[in-house]
């Protein structure tokens, strides 16, 4: 689904700060070698997430889905001095792919791999952040939300990613289309839970804001 004509999409992209080269690297090669590259962040989603990020200015960032790390690397833009970014992705295969960017980056030092079940890992860092980006499965959306709010420094900022999902949001789901389903009921979850101020932007496939009160 766009949501904005092309022409005004790329004047859009074309008056926003210019991809770092690091990261039109990893873009490229995502399209080149990995499944499904528009899974990826992108040049404006990810200066939108490297403004958020500098704006906060995070000591701990947690990311539920790395995917090939684009997005860890806009995020990681904020960090403050001696910050850390956890990063945490079910799938093996791209370990190696994250990694090698990771260490091409500035922030080789300030970023943490994980592997495995988010909702599990999540317990086991004994850490409170400051900024949390949810882009993993969708059907687990809030769980991932209830595993971490209670983890949230007072005016931590939780980003929600893909919660439009090409404009499904706004249809009836079908039955067995579990992540639209999901999306919604989280949708609503964000909207009323008192703990949370929130905002959706609809930049690519949505993008929510939600502060903690």
């Amino acid at each position: 689904m766009d949501l904005l004509p092309k022409k005004i999409e790329l004047y859009v992209l074309n008056h926003s700060q210019d991809e770092p080269k690091i990261l039109k690297e990893l873009n490229k090669e995502t399209w080149q070698k990995i499944m499904v590259p528009r899974m990826l962040s992108g040049h404006f989603q990810g200066r939108v997430l490297s403004m958020v990020s500098k704006l906060i200015q995070p000591k701990t960032i947690l990311e539920i889905g790395t995917y090939t790390g684009y997005s860890a690397l806009c995020l990681a833009e904020g960090l403050k001095q001696n910050g850390t970014l956890h990063t945490i992705d079910h799938n093996e295969e791209l370990v190696e792919f994250q990694k090698k960017y990771f260490q091409k980056s500035e922030y080789k030092n300030s970023i943490k791999q994980y592997l495995g079940n988010a909702l599990d890992i999540i317990q086991t860092i004994d850490k409170k952040f400051d900024l949390v980006f949810i882009d993993a499965d969708k059907v687990n959306y809030s769980n991932y939300f209830h595993a971490v709010i209670n983890k949230m420094n007072k005016g931590g900022v939780i980003l929600s990613d893909n919660v439009l999902w090409s404009g499904k949001v706004i249809e009836k789901p079908n039955p067995n289309d579990i992540d639209t389903i999901a999306l919604i009921e989280y949708n609503k979850l964000l909207k009323n839970d008192n703990r949370i101020e929130t905002v959706l932007l609809p930049i690519r496939d949505g993008l929510t804001i939600s502060r903690v009160i």
